[in-house]
């Protein structure tokens, strides 16, 4: 293919991405109820305290896509040496990727491409990794919560509850057990058929350790406390009379079930309302206040980030390394 087809090609798809990512989000921000309502539930508030909240949630969406760059350079630390810089420009991009498409799958592809060609499918993997180490920590504290949920809200006989209590320690106990044995998935995965064709790319599974598995975790589960933080700044200035124990461990659950439904980024804003506002209707009456802080959470965490990963399509070079 001739340089000048190249680079057709290449302003086509740029050109496509950000044309899909800005028409999903004006199509989702356009008559958004629940940010009409966050608006007018603020004015009943010091404005003072709004925009300090505001400004530490959107500092905090600042830090958590950073960790989320430096645990996303140490990965790929055993396939391409990035600069921190291009780490970020990569997940950025990635943001805006996955705001159009399935289960946020188009952030691979928006991170990957970063990469030099040859290395780009062992970058998916190395993705694949961290994403699990997330899924990890989500699932383990949406367990808890959920037993906590059920203690303490469900009239449940006290040996179901203690065979629960089992069921979740297994449960725990597996997911850290496969995490940290990801390893183990070269050898599985070489065995099946029709994967035999990529073991090569599967073989970067075997380099992680247990330490560097451990150092990744670690970024997930800083990530997690941080996002855990800016749901609960912005609730409690919200319902300031809920009780934080309550709070977090509704959260936890909201995680929970968040990670484990297919869904569009821009679609997620309704199924993190829906969660939301049954689970914390158990300890709230103010429906809309819940509804109004997960849209706001959503359009820091998601769409900013999005709409800021735009100038680094641009960067993308589908063909070789990524513009400088």
């Amino acid at each position: 293919m001739s340089p000048t087809n190249k680079k057709l090609i290449s302003i086509f798809f740029k050109t496509a991405i950000l044309l899909l990512a800005f028409g999903f989000i004006y199509q989702k921000l356009t008559h958004n109820q629940n940010l009409k309502n966050f608006k007018s539930l603020a004015t009943s508030i010091n404005f003072v305290n709004v925009v300090i909240v505001v400004s530490i949630i959107i500092l905090l969406m600042l830090v958590n896509w950073t960790i989320e760059a430096v645990k996303w350079k140490y990965l790929l630390k055993k396939i391409e040496r990035i600069s921190l810089w291009k780490s970020i420009e990569s997940v950025f991009c990635g943001l805006t990727w996955a705001v159009f498409t399935p289960n946020r799958i188009g952030e691979y592809g928006g991170r990957v491409f970063f990469l030099s060609p040859r290395k780009r499918v062992f970058g998916v993997i190395a993705m694949a990794v961290g994403s699990i180490g997330q899924m990890v920590i989500t699932n383990i504290f949406g367990a808890i919560a959920i037993l906590w949920f059920l203690g303490s809200f469900m009239d449940i006989n006290r040996l179901l509850y203690n065979a629960l209590v089992f069921v979740v320690i297994v449960f725990c106990s597996f997911f850290l057990f496969f995490y940290f044995n990801i390893r183990l998935l070269d050898g599985l995965l070489s065995k099946v058929k029709f994967l035999r064709r990529f073991r090569r790319f599967f073989h970067i599974l075997a380099k992680f350790k247990k330490a560097d598995l451990a150092q990744v975790i670690l970024y997930c589960l800083s990530r997690f406390l941080v996002f855990t933080t800016q749901y609960c700044l912005i609730i409690h200035l919200l319902i300031p009379e809920m009780a934080i124990l309550d709070m977090v461990m509704m959260i936890f659950i909201l995680f929970f079930i968040q990670s484990a439904l297919p869904s569009l980024d821009l679609l997620d804003v309704g199924v993190r309302s829906m969660t939301a506002t049954y689970f914390f209707g158990f300890i709230t009456s103010q429906e809309i206040a819940i509804m109004a802080a997960t849209t706001l959470i959503w359009l820091v965490n998601l769409i900013i980030p999005a709409i800021l990963g735009s100038v680094f399509v641009l960067k993308l070079n589908f063909f070789g390394k990524p513009d400088n």
